[in-house]
C-alpha cells in the first residue's frame, strides 16, 4: 500500500515541482531580477493571486497542525480555526489598491522596501529586517517539521532521512524558482486542496457512518468534544474571539502575505482574488480542521497528533488517491516554505545588504547572493527542525503573533494615516514586539487572550503617542500618497 500511495504522492509533487521549473524558466520582459526574482514583476491574475495567498498561509500549522489540534480539543477547535475565513479577504481590502500604487511608485520590492521609503528611518529597517528573521525562523522551523512528518507517516522513512528528502525537494525548487515559480505553482497547490480536502472530508465521513455516528461517537468519548469548549474546556469565548485578531485581521500584517497584495496586475485581478481567496480558504480550513475532529473515533489513540492527516487518508481512502490527496497538504507547506525563504533572504539581500552596504552591486552579484543565501537559510532551519515539539502548531502561532505585533500599525497607519511618523512606527514595533515576548513568557494567556491581543493595543497606544509627541520634529514628503 505504501509503494502505490508513495508513487502517486510524489509523482503529484515532481509535477508541481515541474511547473514550477518551467515557469522559471520563462523569459520575462523586466529590468530587474530583484523585481522578478522576489515580486514576480507584479503580474499576478485574480485566480492565481487568490491561490498564492491561499497556500502561502496554508502552512504546515494550518494542515498538519490543525487537524491534530482539531483531533485533540474536537468541534471547538474546528470553530476556533473558521476565523480564519476573513484572511484574504483582510488583507485585501485593508491594504487594497492603495498599498499596490504606493508600493509601485515607491519602487518597493519588499515590505521592508515600503517601511523605509515611508518613514525614511534606519532603525525602522533594522527592526523590521531583526524581527522578520527572527519570527520567521520560528515559522520555517514548523514548515519543515511539517513536512517531514507528513513524509515520514506516508513513507515509513525515519523522520531525519524524511526531513531531508523534503528539504532538498523544497531548497533546489525555491533557489532557482523564485517568486514566479512559486505563485504559479501556487495555483496548482491550491486547486489540489480545494479538490483534495473535500474528497477526504467525505471519506472521513462516510467510515465513520455518517456524521450522527460520528458526533456520538465524539459525545461517548467526552460531551466536551462536541462543545465550542474544547475536551478540557479552555476554550473560553473570550479565548476563541482573541483568535479573530490572530489568524482573522491581523493577517494584513504577516510580510509573506503582505507582499502578495502588491504583486496583482490590474484592479480585476484584485477583485476577483478577493471573492475567490474567501471562498477558497473558508472551504479549506472548515474542511481540514473537521477532518481531523471527525478522525478521532475511526483511529483512536494516535501517539503524535501532527499524523493525523497522512494516516487517516491512509485509512480510508484507496492507496492511489492517498497519494494524490496527500500531496495537498505537502503541497501547501511548500509554498509556505518558498514564500518564507523568499521572505527571509529578500530581507538579507535587498533590505539590508543592497540598500546599505553595496548599493551599487550588479545584478550578476545579486543573482549568487541571493541564490546562496535562500539555500544557507534553508539549511539552518533544518538543523532547527531535526528535534521537532508534538504538535508545530505552537512554532506557528508564535511567528504569527510576533509578526502581527511588530508589523501591523506602521503598515496600516503608515498606509492611511499621514501623521504617522519614524518615531510613530519605532515605538509601536518595540512595544509591541516586547510585550509579546514578556506576555508568551510569564503570562501565556493575558486575560483569558491569546498574547496577541494586548500587545497590539499597546502597540497602538505607542504609534499613536509617538507619532503625536514628535509632530514638530518630523516632516514628510506626502506625495506618495496623492
Amino acid at each position: 500500500m505504501n509503494i502505490i500511495t508513495s508513487a502517486t504522492f510524489f509523482g503529484s509533487i515532481l509535477f508541481i515541482f515541474l511547473v514550477g521549473l518551467f515557469a522559471s524558466r520563462q523569459k520575462q520582459n523586466k529590468s530587474s531580477f530583484i523585481d522578478d526574482y522576489y515580486l514576480g514583476g507584479r503580474s499576478l491574475g485574480g485566480f492565481v493571486l487568490a491561490m498564492t495567498m491561499t497556500a502561502t498561509y496554508g502552512s504546515a500549522s494550518s494542515f498538519i497542525g490543525g487537524p491534530g489540534m482539531a483531533y485533540n480539543e474536537g468541534l471547538g477547535w474546528v470553530l476556533l480555526s473558521i476565523t480564519q475565513v476573513a484572511t484574504g479577504y483582510f488583507t485585501l481590502m485593508i491594504l487594497g489598491k492603495r498599498f499596490a500604487i504606493v508600493t509601485k511608485k515607491m519602487q518597493a520590492v519588499t515590505m521592508v522596501d515600503f517601511l523605509k521609503s515611508r518613514y525614511k528611518s534606519k532603525t525602522v529597517v533594522i527592526l523590521a529586517s531583526i524581527s522578520i528573521v527572527a519570527f520567521l525562523f520560528s515559522s520555517m522551523a514548523a514548515q519543515w517539521i511539517g513536512g517531514g512528518r507528513l513524509i515520514e507517516s506516508l513513507t515509513g522513512l525515519s523522520y531525519e532521512t524524511a526531513l531531508l528528502l523534503f528539504v532538498l525537494t523544497v531548497l533546489v525548487y525555491v533557489t532557482f524558482g523564485g517568486f514566479r515559480a512559486v505563485t504559479l505553482t501556487d495555483a496548482v497547490q491550491g486547486s489540489i486542496m480545494f479538490v483534495g480536502t473535500l474528497i477526504l472530508l467525505i471519506a472521513v465521513i462516510i467510515a465513520g457512518g455518517g456524521i450522527p455516528n460520528i458526533i456520538a461517537d465524539l459525545q461517548a468519548e467526552n460531551p466536551n468534544l462536541i462543545t465550542p469548549y474544547g475536551q478540557d474546556g479552555t476554550l473560553t469565548p473570550l479565548y476563541v474571539s482573541s483568535y479573530w485578531i490572530l489568524v482573522g485581521v491581523g493577517v494584513v500584517a504577516l510580510p509573506q502575505i503582505a507582499v502578495r497584495a502588491m504583486s496583482y496586475k490590474n484592479t480585476k485581478a484584485f477583485h476577483k482574488a478577493i471573492i475567490v481567496g474567501t471562498i477558497v480558504v473558508g472551504m479549506i480550513m472548515l474542511n481540514m480542521h473537521l477532518i481531523g475532529a471527525f478522525a478521532r473515533p475511526i483511529l483512536p489513540g494516535i501517539d503524535v497528533a501532527d499524523k493525523v492527516m497522512p494516516l487517516i487518508a491512509l485509512e480510508v481512502l484507496p492507496p492511489w488517491l492517498a497519494g494524490i490527496i496527500l500531496a495537498a497538504p505537502l503541497a501547501a507547506i511548500m509554498s509556505t516554505v518558498d514564500s518564507l525563504l523568499l521572505l527571509v533572504s529578500s530581507t538579507i539581500v535587498k533590505d539590508i545588504y543592497v540598500n546599505y552596504i553595496k548599493p551599487d552591486i550588479d545584478t550578476k552579484t545579486v543573482k549568487r547572493i541571493s541564490f546562496s543565501i535562500t539555500a544557507i537559510l534553508g539549511i539552518i532551519v533544518y538543523l532547527i527542525a531535526i528535534n521537532p515539539p508534538d504538535l508545530i502548531i505552537w512554532l506557528n502561532l508564535f511567528a504569527i503573533g510576533g509578526l502581527e505585533a511588530a508589523f501591523i500599525w506602521p503598515i496600516i497607519l503608515g498606509l492611511y494615516w499621514k501623521k504617522g511618523n519614524k518615531y510613530g512606527a519605532i515605538t509601536s514595533m518595540i512595544t509591541g514586539i516586547t510585550t509579546y515576548l514578556i506576555f508568551q513568557t510569564f503570562f501565556p494567556n493575558p486575560f483569558g487572550m491569546h498574547a496577541v491581543v494586548p500587545s497590539i493595543f499597546l502597540a497602538f497606544l505607542g504609534y499613536i503617542i509617538a507619532s503625536y509627541a514628535t509632530q514638530s520634529k518630523v516632516r514628510l514628503p506626502m506625495k506618495e500618497w496623492n
